[in-house]
């Protein structure tokens, strides 16, 4: 098989590997994509001997101005080439404790490296010595498990997931970023080790799932989850949306099913994570909402609230920002069901003041998220959906370019109104202010001063008190 390793990087690697008489090779992901014809900007090498020492004399042969970033613990040195992400370790062999990820590693040879590898499509090495430069040494057979479209353990699955659970989730990851199948006996292994997860840190586990949530279809991902045993203990409120009700002839559609097309549809018209965990978590307080009335059927009132409610329950648990990043997908779960209400309603003036004053620049995150939301097989249905949304839309525009609501504050300010009426911060000065501020909204006053100011003196009127002369 051969191999393009043209970059200027590869040659100076095989001139550091004769001067230094050391092996080198290139390992893993970068291999595996090189194969798939993928772009891979981390290019990742093995070093039977010193990784750091490499590492140190590969970056002095390309510049004297390249700096190194040395983990002399781990064995580990990287650096940056251009646009390419390049790190160096020592070969190495692996024995784990039961209680925890982290292995006892010695030295070790080419071979001990590949067997400690995650999955045989990812066990390949390139030679970069001068003897076999450009060589593939493939001991599992990676490349006919790339060609069969299999993940697949190179030594005995069920040890190398006991030993190293987060292999479980990368398992997942693969399957769903190459659309591969995971190997009958490797699935299994998942199935009967879930419960290890309990030792990953919740760091780990979250940045392997914002990797399945950005791939192109992250529904494929979130099932294989399920279907393993794992979604239970990442996500047990989404493994609890699983299963369609039925009671008295009516039934509720499986909201498991629902909210994964939502995602994979948002996934088709946004690259934002944040607004994909909104797309993943907007319905997400369902099954505490649930409730099954004879006239009506089932309801799920409330559960936008609910669901906002359970955001920040669910990203302080995985450890996901609790910054903005938080308040924004809190913001998309609470305002989901807004845009789909004034679909099916007359779109008043004031109804779409309030939600361009509650989403702000949001607004038009929030309108794809309602987009995707659309998941009924009903031709009819979608297309009404669609048309009611497109008039959302264009009142969206035309109100905010007459009454200029998105972000806007009144423009009688809580300091204007202490002072004018000569009191101390207190719940009389915020009701003036939220009076005016849904004066402007429900359309009863313009969103000028003047206007503002006349309707404080009315509104603090009612508490009985008048400006200051």
């Amino acid at each position: 098989m051969q191999f393009d390793l043209s970059h200027k990087l590869f040659e100076i690697v095989k001139n550091v590997s004769a001067q230094q008489n050391v092996e080198i090779y290139v390992v893993g992901g970068y291999v595996r994509d090189l194969i798939l014809k993928r772009e891979n900007k981390d290019i990742d090498f093995v070093v039977v001997g010193n990784g750091v020492d490499i590492a140190v004399e590969v970056a002095k042969a390309i510049s004297p101005n390249i700096e190194v970033t040395q983990y002399k613990n781990y064995g580990t040195a990287m650096f940056r080439y251009g646009d390419i992400d390049v790190e160096f370790v020592g070969a190495r062999k692996e024995s784990y404790n039961r209680n925890s990820r982290n292995p006892i590693v010695e030295s070790g040879t080419l071979a001990d490296d590949q067997n400690r590898r995650d999955f045989t499509i990812n066990a390949m090495a390139i030679s970069m010595n001068s003897n076999d430069f450009g060589e593939l040494i493939d001991p599992f057979d990676g490349v006919g498990d790339l060609e069969r479209k299999i993940i697949r353990t190179p030594l005995d699955p069920d040890i190398t997931y006991n030993d190293d659970p987060l292999r479980m989730l990368r398992a997942v990851r693969f399957s769903t970023q190459l659309r591969f199948m995971i190997e009958e006996k490797s699935f299994e292994a998942i199935k009967k080790n879930a419960e290890r997860l309990n030792i990953l840190s919740k760091e780990r586990i979250s940045d392997e799932l914002n990797k399945i949530i950005m791939a192109e279809r992250p529904s494929v991902g979130f099932k294989i989850l399920s279907l393993s045993g794992l979604l239970i203990h990442i996500l047990p409120e989404l493994e609890k949306l699983r299963g369609a009700e039925s009671k008295n002839g009516k039934k509720h559609k499986d909201n498991f099913y629902h909210t994964l097309e939502v995602l994979d549809n948002i996934a088709r018209t946004s690259e934002n994570l944040w607004l994909r965990w909104a797309a993943l978590l907007h319905d997400i307080a369902k099954p505490n909402t649930k409730r099954f009335d004879s006239n009506l059927g089932w309801t799920f009132h409330g559960h936008e609230h609910v669901g906002a409610q359970l955001v920040p329950i669910i990203f302080k648990r995985l450890k996901l920002p609790t910054t903005q990043k938080m308040k924004y997908v809190q913001k998309m779960v609470a305002l989901h069901m807004r845009p789909i209400v004034l679909a099916q309603e007359i779109v008043t003036d004031s109804a779409v003041r309030r939600l361009l004053f509650e989403a702000g620049d949001d607004i038009d995150d929030l309108m794809l998220l309602c987009d995707a939301d659309i998941t009924s097989k009903n031709p009819e249905k979608i297309s009404k959906y669609l048309e009611n949304y497109r008039l959302v839309r264009r009142k969206l525009v035309e109100i905010e370019e007459k009454d200029k609501i998105r972000n806007f504050q009144p423009p009688v300010s809580g300091e204007i109104i202490m002072e004018a009426f000569s009191l101390p911060p207190c719940k009389t000065v915020g009701d003036i202010k939220d009076a005016i501020k849904d004066a402007i909204i429900e359309g009863k006053i313009e969103n000028t001063y003047e206007a503002a100011w006349e309707y404080a003196i009315q509104k603090a009127a009612e508490f009985g008190l008048e400006p200051l002369k």
